[in-house]
């Protein structure tokens, strides 16, 4: 069994323009004070990364890992969660999802959509560079629109959006696959990958293909009231990835999981800090370590109540209080007696 790496931290939620959080050092002091060992790296501020340059330049990620290793850090993974889902956008969401784009690609959907599946490229070469063997993205979604059909969906319809979502996918799961680095898609409502049936269509549409493989972040699943633990039991040899984050879904005889449009706070499902939700990462993580999950335990901090840099300074302990240090014993060792062949044909009648 492995013992499961941590604490990480996602950067995403905490990037800024005042220091500590404007910078690569300084942020990475920041998380290193608070006893994480690790980083999961956004690719889109040029502040912390020139990802081109990094698919490009040995000499350029060298440095880059320098400087999160000067903090007593490792890169966990880089995430392309804006860029994957630019890769498929559903007309209705053009105008939303232009603000992920560089503005000489808005309001260009083929333009924007080429210069997504060219950062996921430069994503596969950036994170050979940088020795990750795991990349953590979004699928995108053509499909999403239509998830809660009526009226009902036109014949052909999801068939036809999963054909064009593996199509755009292939050749980019195929760089990938060049440079050795899992593509780990975080199942997400918004997503055409949003639970286990989604995946496997998507799986099937790529003839399962080796790298498409899963982020595992169990706070999407509960506000989707879906079982999270058996899971873990079904897509335990594609998980690569793991976000520690924690939700809980508290529902009313006026709301449920849609939420009425309310904001998060009011929402009968949301987001907490670790510990304040309603996750059993106690399970999980014996599940995982089960298993032998080969990645990292990354905190994702998302809390409709709590400040962010209170969930961050509390997620380092809680994620390392709940890592599992292996064991290479048996409880029973004490009463072996050693390979008796003579003996066990005895016991046996043989």
């Amino acid at each position: 069994m492995k013992t499961i790496k941590g604490p990480g931290i996602f950067l995403a939620q905490f990037i800024g323009d005042q220091a500590p959080f404007n910078s690569l050092a300084s942020i990475c002091e920041w998380a290193a004070g608070l006893g994480y060992k690790g980083v999961q790296l956004p690719t889109l501020d040029s502040r912390f990364i020139d990802l081109k340059l990094a698919a490009e330049s040995q000499t350029y990620a060298d440095e880059l890992r320098g400087t999160v290793q000067a903090a007593g850090l490792e890169i966990t993974e880089l995430s392309t969660h804006l860029q994957g889902q630019l890769v498929a956008v559903n007309p209705v969401f053009d105008q939303l999802f232009d603000g992920f784009a560089p503005e000489a690609v808005r309001g260009n959907p083929a333009a924007r959509q080429q210069w997504a599946v060219q950062q996921l490229k430069y994503a596969a070469q950036a994170s050979q560079r940088l020795g990750l063997t795991a990349h953590a993205t979004f699928s995108g979604a053509l499909l999403w629109p239509y998830v809660y059909p009526w009226p009902q969906r036109p014949a052909g319809l999801v068939e036809t959006g999963f054909e064009e979502l593996a199509r755009r996918w292939r050749p980019i799961l195929d760089a990938f696959d060049e440079c050795g680095v899992d593509v780990c898609y975080e199942i997400h409502p918004g997503e055409d990958l949003h639970d286990g049936v989604s995946y496997e269509r998507f799986l099937q549409e790529v003839d399962h293909h080796p790298r498409v493989c899963l982020l595992y972040d169990p706070s999407h699943f509960v506000l989707q009231c879906l079982d999270y633990l058996a899971y873990i039991d079904i897509y335990h040899e594609r998980i690569r990835a793991f976000h520690v984050k924690d939700a809980e879904f508290n529902p009313t005889g006026r709301q449920g999981v849609y939420g009425g449009y309310q904001n998060w706070v009011d929402r009968a499902g949301r987001f907490r800090s670790l510990g304040d939700g309603q996750v059993d990462f106690k399970a999980i993580f014996s599940k995982l370590t089960q298993y032998d999950y080969p990645g990292w335990a990354v905190l994702e901090w998302e809390c409709a109540l709590k400040h962010p840099e209170d969930g961050a300074r509390e997620g380092a302990p809680f994620i390392q209080n709940h890592i599992i240090r292996v064991t290479d014993k048996a409880f029973d060792d004490f009463a072996a007696s050693g390979i008796d062949a003579a003996r066990n044909h005895g016991l046996l009648g043989l």
